[in-house]
Parts: C-alpha cells; structure tokens; sequence
C-alpha cells in the first residue's frame, strides 16, 4: 500500500513539473504580451516555479526511468500538430509536438531531447534516452511508431542517474546503416564517446559498437579539476562509401584539444569497416555541428565557446590529407573567455590558457566567424548553392549564410524559431528541426 502511495505521488509531482513546463512554453509562444502578464501575475508566482524546479532537478533519475518505461511499452508516440507559426523571413513554421515518450532532457531536466534523420522517406528521430521512432508519411500528421532496439545495452539508466548531461549525442542513417553516438562510461566515472550501428529494421535494430576509443577522461579526477559531459561533441556525418567523421569535444579538459594524441578537442574520420581512425582537425571545444561538403572538398563544422566566442570553422579536407593537422586553437586562443572573466580566481587558468583573441598570429586557423556573445550554437546543413543554415540552442534561432568565392562568409541572416533546436536536417527543400523545449518536430518549406 506505502509503494502504490509512493508511486502515485511520484506521478503526481510528474503531472504538476510537465504541466507547468509544458504551460510555460505555450504562454510564451502563444501569448499575447498582456495574457502574459495577466498569467504572470494571477496564476505563477516565481517562488512557486523555482520551488517546482528544485523538485524536477531532485526527480531526475525518475524522469529518465519514465521515459525508458514508455520505451518498453512499445507504444507508439502520440503527436498532436500546433498552430503554424509566421516566421521573419516570411516563412511559414509547422510544427508537431511529441506528447509521449520524451521527458528526459539533456540540458532542460524536462522535456525530452532528441535528433532527426531519414531513412528513404520515413523520417526517424531519436530521444536523449534512447526510443527510436519513424513516420511514413509527413503531409500534414505525422505518426510515429516505436522500433525496438537495444541502445540501453549501451547507456542506460545507471549512467542517466549520474546527470542528465549523459546521453546519446547524435542520429546518421547513411544508406541502409543507422549510426548513434553516445556517452560511454568505459569504467566507473570515466567518459568518452562512442558509436553504435546496425542495419536499418523496422521491427527491432540491434546495436552492436563501431567505434569504441581506450581513452577516457574521469569526471571526479582529472587534470583541469573540471569535467562537463555538455562539452563532448558527439556529432556523425557521412563521408564516403567506407568512411564517417565525428566530432569529439574536451570535456572541459582543456588540454587535451593540443595533444596530438588524444582524441578529445578532435574531428576524426573513422573506417566503418575496421574503426581504424585518423585526426583531420584539431583545437576544438565542443563541436555540436558538421557538414562535409562534397562538391568542395571541405567540412564546416561548429562549435560552442567559453563565455562567446561561438564558431563556424572551414576545414579544408586536403590539408588533413598532407600529414598536417589543421589547428583550430582551443584552448589557446577563442574569442571568448573563461567563465567568471578575467577575475583573481581565473589568473592561473588564464596563464594555462590564455584565449588570445587573434588565431592567425599564434599560429591558428581564424574561424569563418564568432559569434560574441554566444548563441548556443548547434548544427548546421547545407540549404543550396554555396548556402547553409546553422542552428542555436541558447539563442532559439537558425542564422542563414553565404560562402563567397574566396570562402568568406557572407549574408549573415538571424531567423527566431522561440525554441532551443538540437538538430536539423535538409530534405527536398524542406528543412527539419528537433526542438526540445516542446518537445516537437519542426518544418519549414523552403521551396516557396
């Protein structure tokens, strides 16, 4: 009788924390100012949220085990389709809200996280805990139905209980392959990334490890006396017919992005037939996008600063190829600082890491732009012609560009979205977001 009592409190303190998020959100995007105000005043109290967020941060684990709970019900994820929303650039945003199965977040405690893909024409999204869904058709509804799989053989709730910043990391399905990367846990509170693949089944996929590295960095005793599984990357692409790339972060172990034997601060292309890997680029932070443009033989990748300094690197593909590792900087040189700024209590970071404000005079690679103050970058995919779309987690945006002749960006174009977006996708002229503060699949037509 106590556990029955125990369980239907825990579902109710779940029901009031996802109401009153879920409510935030809704009053935020559809609102007027003076009903927000009105709400404000009449209905939520800050003391009452606060206290309500103190409950969801203790919930935690819970949270997690929910959502993995909705995953062995098998039930398929109910979606309920928002008001379209008129963009500033006169585009029109769909979006479909997931009412089931992702309650875990990687940043917000609540609601879930999650990254998108295609498989032919059916689109799959993965939440941060590890449910894989697909929908067939997209006109209008969009229906998704759960695949079984095998991820929480990987990462599971032992690692989720540790923080919410443990999860998986990325989707990539490249012909009939599905790919995922994730924070492994390789011994106790010691972390790297990882990926996982499988052969694409609607039925049920079983994951086996592609890409597993010896090293790991240690979340209680390190170097730096700093860890944040936020900062690890994670991010797959396609390359070519035997090869993917991935983008590792530093954990906030700093120095390991300048050591040429370190995986960490790294983008690296793995063999898919053997995961033998090489280094194509080093000096990175925390490389949440990637984009190998084919036509042009370079990869652009993005990556979250300190405090600023966000970027939007070019890597060209054949200078890797020459012996030489392109350098990227970090932890040398950002137009950011470390957190606190230039205070008493950062002097001994400041003389490890000194964050010149200049790349080219200390012997880096500039970026093609940084952004001060950060957005919150995230990723990014090519749109047409020499254009690209980036997208934000901190500053709710997607930001369109132009690459000139001589690879200078160019046309930089700031779109709200009002969301956090985790991940994007370009798909016959439309693009496709994952935003998780609904959480929702977002859709914008670029055709017209």
């Amino acid at each position: 009788m106590i556990k029955k009592k125990f369980i239907y409190f825990i579902f109710i303190i779940l029901f009031i924390a996802i109401g009153l998020l879920v409510g935030k959100k809704i009053i935020k995007n559809f609102a007027s100012n003076e009903q927000k105000e009105l709400i404000k005043k009449y209905i939520f109290s800050f003391k009452y949220i606060s206290a309500q967020d103190e409950k969801i941060k203790s919930l935690q684990g819970t949270i997690s085990r929910y959502e993995l709970d909705f995953k062995n019900s098998k039930k398929n994820i109910q979606v309920g389709k928002a008001k379209d929303f008129e963009l500033s650039n006169d585009k029109i945003l769909e979006k479909f809200i997931l009412a089931d199965g992702f309650y875990s977040g990687i940043y917000n405690y609540l609601p879930g996280s999650g990254f998108i893909d295609f498989h032919k024409d059916n689109l799959f999204v993965a939440s941060s805990r590890g449910i894989l869904a697909y929908s067939k058709d997209i006109k209008g509804e969009l229906i998704l139905k759960q695949i079984e799989n095998n991820i929480n053989e990987f990462i599971g709730i032992e690692q989720f209980n540790k923080s919410n910043k443990f999860s998986l990391n990325d989707l990539l399905i490249h012909q009939n392959i599905i790919y995922i990367s994730y924070h492994e846990e390789k011994e106790e509170d010691c972390w790297t990334n990882s990926i996982i693949f499988s052969e694409v089944n609607y039925e049920f996929i079983n994951f086996k490890k592609l890409f597993s590295n010896k090293e790991c960095i240690n979340s209680k005793n390190n170097v730096d006396s700093e860890f944040n599984a936020h900062q690890s990357g994670g991010r797959i692409v396609h390359y070519d017919n035997n090869n993917i790339l991935f983008s590792i972060g530093d954990y906030r172990e700093r120095h390991y992005a300048q050591d040429e034997k370190s995986i960490f601060g790294k983008i690296i292309k793995i063999n898919i037939n053997n995961s033998d890997y090489k280094i194509i680029s080093m000096g990175h932070r925390n490389p949440q996008g990637l984009f190998f443009d084919q036509q042009n033989n370079f990869v652009i990748e993005t990556e979250h600063g300190p405090l600023g300094g966000d970027e939007i690197n070019l890597i060209e593909i054949n200078s890797s190829n020459s012996g030489e590792i392109p350098n990227y900087g970090w932890a040398i040189a950002s137009a950011g600082e470390h957190y606190g700024g230039k205070t008493p209590a950062n002097e001994t970071k400041y003389k490890k890491y000194p964050l010149y404000k200049s790349h080219s005079e200390n012997g880096f690679i500039e970026p093609l732009f940084s952004f001060v103050p950060s957005i919150g970058i995230s990723e990014i995919v090519k749109v047409g012609e020499n254009k690209f779309i980036v997208s934000s987690l901190k500053d709710k945006s997607i930001y369109s560009f132009q690459l000139s002749e001589n690879q200078k960006l160019i046309n930089l174009k700031r779109i709200e979205i009002f969301e956090r977006i985790r991940d994007l996708k370009y798909k016959d002229g439309k693009l496709y977001l994952f935003l998780e503060d609904t959480p929702s699949i977002g859709i914008i037509n670029f055709e017209n």
